[in-house]
């Protein structure tokens, strides 16, 4: 059999280090494990002298026994059949239609180990590591530290010249090493953002049926109803502190996809830990499949998802209430839950019911809101006065457009003192039937009418601007080229300098590109985006457009509720948020163009975000980590989750 220090434990099973280990049919003392020992399930393994030694039954093992008596101890005459070990399970000798049971070995050592993408290093393991573990002989002898690992799938990354073949490069060395993936992710972030996350995540999504391989995340569909509870209980990993959880309905500017918006989770989740800190053991995705009504997804048969039109109203609701609930009871109060891209019938309503009874958090609605806030707050340095002073415009009057709204007007609320009734006098918000009014109001969807202000109707966004006269021009609208020539003109002719924030994602739905934005102000425009634009040159002056990323604020936002063990998400923490990003911008940035950091400081950017979140939460009794600590900073960063390699024993 093996030797002493390659005995098999049960961990998932729960069964300790002392269950039971056999050397050679005999009972011995238990060995030293080594740090990077997991055991999932069980198989069989052969002693010196041909003894086959499985470990506990299937039934044995969801009992948590492992007794002596649950050891079977084949023929010790038994040898190795011509083709491999003996088949133990009968899995080789049956036929098609026998049944048999799935059992699989994922011990953290030897050939496992190099399949673990938890504790794998490939070519960085060093010889005594090599030699402690089994792998001599598994790996070229060559041994490589991780930074050339880096360098090298930089490398290999950079020949392709499809954006959705780096994808697809990136999310198999996240199944195969996940040090290594987010080492690559956080030492190239400005790189490869763009790749794991918008733009290329739409596309992703689009054809995620197409380049489906290893799941990543739970499935949750109407087939799991009545059962949520149990099926959190298949994730393997129990300690969870984020879940990002969507149903697809509203994937970007790209509409419904279904189940296969399950890119967006994973995406958001592994922005959590690269820009973060946050441990990808702690994160979860999660989709809520009830259909799709996308025609085309229902028709290709490469989809992936229930093959029905989309569930409402009552089933939906109890889906999704068994699904908040079964969090909750699995994982405690302070788990956070990010909705993620759902319809906005859907999103608001959501936000609003579960709210006062979960840590839940709107990334559309109020992660959008305080990125775009801290931006306009960052550029009052350049255009000059307060918030108060300006006059917003919004194309686009759903999630993201009215969060982005109500931010604003709960900041310059703050500043003043004036009744945030009074305050969203300041926004105007157009959508597709045109400026938002009170003549409009009787017909309008709930959350629009808090900005139905008195004025006589006006159908385009041309004339909106004329009319208004807006120092800000914010578009949220998912629609891309609405941001004409004209408007921009119109922007520029009573503006010296006009804010222009073109947000909405993929690039391709983009309201304007960067070079319209600068060529149609005369060089004038303060220009952000959602998805990212190339510097562009005009008159001589190179220009750096800035994107209004919610990566900037989502990791830092969830590292500061999770290390203040916040219950809780109060407006003034995403207030704080923006006011911490904001002060991350220096002169040298606002001489560029830009009104955001570079996010190659981001997880500085992050530590700060998430010490003035949870400096929030102690200030609002909504912390449960007791006393805080003395330097929030510090103790954001020693939070913070390290993609170096461990040196195994």
């Amino acid at each position: 059999m093996m030797s002493l220090n390659r005995s098999i434990f049960l961990s998932n099973a729960g069964i300790s280090s002392s269950s039971s280990p056999f050397t050679g049919g005999q009972r011995g003392s238990v060995p030293s494990v080594p740090s990077s020992l997991r055991v999932v399930a069980v198989n069989s393994n052969r002693d010196r002298n041909g003894s086959v030694l499985t470990e506990t039954t299937r039934k044995d093992v969801r009992d948590g026994a492992a007794s002596s008596s649950s050891v079977i101890d084949v023929d010790s005459k038994s040898t190795v059949a011509p083709g491999g070990p003996h088949d133990v399970y009968g899995e080789d000798a049956a036929t098609e239609e026998q049944i048999v049971t799935p059992w699989f070995v994922s011990v953290a050592s030897g050939y496992s180990l190099l399949r673990d993408p938890h504790h794998n290093k490939g070519l960085a393991f060093t010889d005594k590591e090599r030699a402690a573990h089994y792998l001599r002989g598994l790996l070229p002898p060559a041994v490589v530290s991780q930074e050339l690992q880096v360098k090298k799938l930089m490398h290999i990354i950079r020949q392709y010249q499809v954006p959705l073949q780096k994808y697809m490069a990136m999310m198999d060395l996240q199944e195969s090493n996940e040090k290594l993936f987010y080492k690559l992710l956080i030492d190239n972030v400005e790189e490869m953002l763009p790749i794991v996350y918008t733009p290329t995540v739409g596309e992703a999504c689009q054809k995620y049926g197409s380049i489906f391989g290893r799941p990543q995340g739970l499935y949750i569909s109407l087939k799991e109803k009545g059962c949520i509870h149990e099926v959190l209980r298949n994730w393997p990993e129990k300690n969870i502190e984020v879940i990002v959880v969507t149903d697809g309905e509203r994937i970007l500017g790209l509409g419904d996809l279904g189940c296969q918006g399950m890119g967006i989770p994973v995406g958001k989740l592994a922005l959590y830990t690269a820009l973060g800190g946050v441990r990808p053991s702690a994160c979860l995705p999660v989709t809520i499949d009830v259909g799709t009504n996308n025609e085309n997804l229902l028709n290709d048969e490469y989809y992936i998802g229930l093959r029905q039109r989309r569930a409402t109203g009552q089933e939906y609701a109890e889906l999704l209430h068994e699904f908040m609930s079964a969090v909750k009871q699995t994982y405690g109060e302070k788990v956070l839950i990010q909705f993620e891209d759902f319809a906005n019938h859907n999103a608001f309503d959501l936000l609003a019911k579960y709210s006062a009874t979960h840590l839940v958090f709107n990334d559309d609605i109020q992660g959008t809101a305080s990125v775009v806030l801290a931006g306009l707050v960052a550029a009052l340095k350049v255009v000059g006065g307060t918030l108060a002073d300006h006059t917003f415009l919004f194309l686009g009057a759903g999630e993201a457009g009215t969060g982005i709204a109500e931010l604003i007007a709960l900041e310059i609320s703050k500043q003043t003192n004036m009744p945030v009734e009074e305050t969203r006098k300041k926004v105007w918000l157009v959508d597709s039937k045109g400026l938002i009014v009170s003549s409009r109001r009787e017909s309008l969807q709930h959350f629009k009418k808090p900005w139905a202000h008195e004025h006589e109707p006006v159908k385009t966004l041309l004339d909106a601007v004329n009319d208004i006269k807006p120092t800000v021009l914010i578009g949220t609208s998912g629609v891309g080229k609405t941001f004409t020539k004209e408007v921009i003109e119109a922007m520029a002719s009573f503006n010296e300098k006009p804010i222009i924030l073109s947000l909405s994602n993929p690039t391709s739905q983009s309201e304007c590109t960067a070079e319209e934005a600068y060529t149609w102000s005369q060089g004038r425009a303060i220009f952000a985006s959602g998805s990212p634009f190339a510097p562009f040159e005009y008159e001589g002056k190179t220009f750096m457009p800035g994107q209004a990323n919610n990566a900037y604020i989502f990791p830092g936002l969830g590292l500061g509720l999770i290390m203040s063990g916040a219950i809780r998400v109060h407006d003034d923490m995403l207030l704080a948020a923006s006011e911490a990003l904001a002060a991350q911008v220096t002169q040298e940035n606002f001489d560029k163009g830009l009104i955001y950091p570079p996010f190659k400081n981001i997880r500085k950017i992050s530590a700060e975000i998430a010490a003035k979140v949870a400096a929030k939460a102690y200030e609002l009794g909504l912390a449960t980590r007791v006393p805080p600590p003395r330097d929030l900073v510090k103790h954001a960063e020693s939070c913070m989750y390290s993609p170096s390699y461990r040196s195994y024993r």
